[in-house]
C-alpha cells in the first residue's frame, strides 16, 4: 500500500472565516493581553502511528489553529509581545518537491510570511538552534509543560541554554505558565463567527441524525447507522467527526462511552448516538435516543419523557450569571422528582436529592463546554466557586437515565433501557440559544420518524 497523509484542512476551504483578519485579531489580543516580557510558544500536534507504518488521521492543534489557522503538522508558533521587529515567528517544514509528490503540497517557508501573517520564519529543524535566542531577554514563558516530552526537551534546553548567557546581563524565564490561563479564556467566550462556524457544524449533525432515524431497522448493526453517520458527515463538508461516535441500542446504552458498535439492532430496541461533526475546527455534540424502527414501550417513553423535562429545565436556566452546578442542578432534581413518581426511588424528595440518590441511574454531569475541543478549554471554578456563564460561552445540556440489565433494584420492565438527551446551547442575554434545536427530539415527532 502507498503510504500517503490526508489532506490538511484550510480555512481558505471553507466559507467560514475571513482568516488572514480573524487571525491576525486574536494574534493581537492575545499579545495585549500578555506581559511585556513575556513569551508564548505553541508547538503543533504530533503525528502518531496508529501500526506499521500508518499514521492516524492528523487533526491540528487547537490553540496553534486558533491563532493561525495554520494545519500542518511539524510547526511551532512564538509569539513575543512587545518585540518591535518579530513578535510572531513561525517553524514549519520547508517546500520539499519530492516529498510533496507523496504527501500534498506544503506551506513552505515563504507563505507563512506571506499568507499567514509571519514576521518571519524559519525551517522546523532550525528550532532547537533558535528558540534559546529567542526566549533570551523574555522572564515568563507561556508553555504547556507535559503534553509532548520532546518538545519539552527542546524548551528547557533554550532556557538552558539563556540561562547560560546571565552572567552578561541576559535574562531569562523564570516562570512557566499553563497558555490556557489566558488563551483558554479567550477561546472561552465565542465570537459570532464562531458561534456560525458551531451553527453550521450542528446543521451537519442534524442531517446526518434524520438520515439515522430513517435507517436503524431491526436486524441491522449498529456500524450500518454509524457509516451513515460518517458518510453524511463528510458529503456535507465536514472535516471529520468531533469524537467517536456512540452508536448503542438496546443494552449498550447503559455502557456511557461505548464505542464498538458492532450489536445487531433489535425490534423493541432503543438506539442511543451521541455524535457530532467537526466543522472549521469546531465540534457539534449531540445526542438523541428513540427506538430501532417503531414505538417506544411505555416504559421506555416514561424514562425518556422524564430526561426530556430534565433537559428542557435545564436549558431553560442557561443564563449571564448561571453555573454548571446550577444547570446540573435542575436535571438532579427534576429527575429525583421523576423517579419517585415512577416508584424507582422511595423515600422524601428532598433528602433523596441532598443524597444525591439519583446517581445511582444518572452518574455523570449534566454539562461541559464546547468549542474547538468537544470538552472545550475554559475554568468551571473561579476562585473555588462554581463559574458564572457569559454571553458568547457554549456549554451542553445531557441528562440521562440508565438501568443496567442486571439492577435489581428496579422492575424488570425498565431494566437495560438508557436514554439520554443532548443539545448544544449558547449563553447569550436574551437567553439560551440552541444550536442543535432542529434535530428532532420530542417523542410524537420522534416516532413518525423512527415508523416511516
Amino acid at each position: 500500500m502507498i503510504r500517503a497523509r490526508s489532506a490538511q484542512y484550510s480555512p481558505r476551504d471553507a466559507n467560514c472565516y475571513d482568516s488572514s483578519t480573524m487571525f491576525a485579531a486574536r494574534r493581537q489580543h492575545l499579545l495585549e493581553r500578555l506581559e511585556p516580557g513575556a513569551i508564548a510558544i505553541f508547538p503543533s500536534a504530533p503525528v502518531h502511528v496508529r501500526n506499521g507504518d500508518v499514521e492516524h488521521e492528523y487533526r491540528p492543534d487547537s490553540d496553534l489553529f486558533y491563532l493561525t489557522g495554520f494545519s500542518e503538522p511539524d510547526a511551532v508558533v512564538v509569539l513575543r509581545p512587545a518585540h518591535a521587529e518579530h513578535p510572531f515567528v513561525m517553524f514549519l517544514r520547508p517546500r520539499d518537491p519530492e516529498r510533496e509528490v507523496w504527501d500534498g503540497a506544503r506551506v513552505g517557508i515563504d507563505d507563512a510570511v506571506a499568507s499567514f501573517g509571519a514576521s518571519v520564519a524559519y525551517p522546523i529543524a532550525e528550532l532547537a538552534q533558535r528558540l534559546g535566542e529567542l526566549v533570551l531577554d523574555r522572564s515568563r514563558l507561556y508553555y504547556g509543560l507535559g503534553r509532548d516530552r520532546a518538545m519539552d526537551d527542546c524548551v528547557l534546553r533554550a532556557i538552558a541554554q539563556a540561562r547560560g548567557k546571565a552572567r552578561k546581563g541576559k535574562t531569562y524565564p523564570s516562570e512557566i505558565v499553563e497558555p490556557a490561563a489566558v488563551l483558554g479564556e479567550m477561546r472561552w467566550r465565542k465570537s459570532e463567527v464562531e458561534i456560525e462556524t458551531m451553527r453550521r457544524a450542528a446543521e451537519i449533525t442534524r442531517d446526518a441524525f434524520l438520515r439515522a432515524y430513517a435507517n436503524a431497522r431491526p436486524g441491522r448493526y449498529e456500524y450500518e447507522i454509524e457509516g451513515t453517520l460518517r458518510e453524511t458527515w463528510r458529503m456535507r463538508g465536514s472535516e471529520r467527526p468531533a469524537y467517536p461516535p456512540i452508536v448503542a441500542s438496546g443494552p449498550n446504552a447503559c455502557v456511557l462511552h461505548y464505542v464498538r458498535n458492532n450489536r445487531r439492532m433489535e425490534a423493541g430496541d432503543l438506539l442511543l448516538i451521541d455524535a457530532g461533526a467537526e466543522y472549521g475546527g469546531y465540534a457539534c455534540d449531540v445526542t438523541r435516543t428513540f427506538p430501532v424502527g417503531g414505538k417506544f414501550t411505555t416504559p421506555q417513553r416514561e424514562i425518556y419523557e422524564l430526561v426530556l423535562e430534565a433537559q428542557l429545565a435545564s436549558i431553560a436556566a442557561i443564563a449571564p450569571g448561571a453555573t454548571i452546578e446550577q444547570v446540573h442542578k435542575v436535571s438532579a432534581e427534576v429527575i429525583t422528582r421523576g423517579l419517585v413518581r415512577l416508584g424507582l426511588l422511595e423515600g422524601d424528595v428532598d433528602k433523596l436529592i441532598t443524597d444525591e440518590a439519583f446517581k445511582k441511574y444518572f452518574m455523570h454531569g449534566t454539562s461541559h463546554w464546547l468549542g474547538m475541543d468537544v470538552h472545550d478549554v475554559g475554568r468551571y471554578y473561579v476562585d473555588g466557586k462554581p463559574r458564572p456563564m457569559e454571553p458568547g460561552c457554549v456549554l451542553t445540556v445531557e441528562p440521562g437515565l440508565y438501568f443496567s440489565p442486571t439492577a435489581e433494584s428496579v422492575p424488570p420492565a425498565y431494566r437495560g433501557i438508557g436514554v439520554r438527551i443532548e443539545d448544544d446551547v449558547v449563553c447569550t442575554n436574551a437567553g439560551p440559544r440552541v444550536l442543535t434545536h432542529d434535530i428532532p427530539k420530542l417523542p410524537d415527532e420522534i416516532e413518525r420518524l423512527t415508523s416511516a
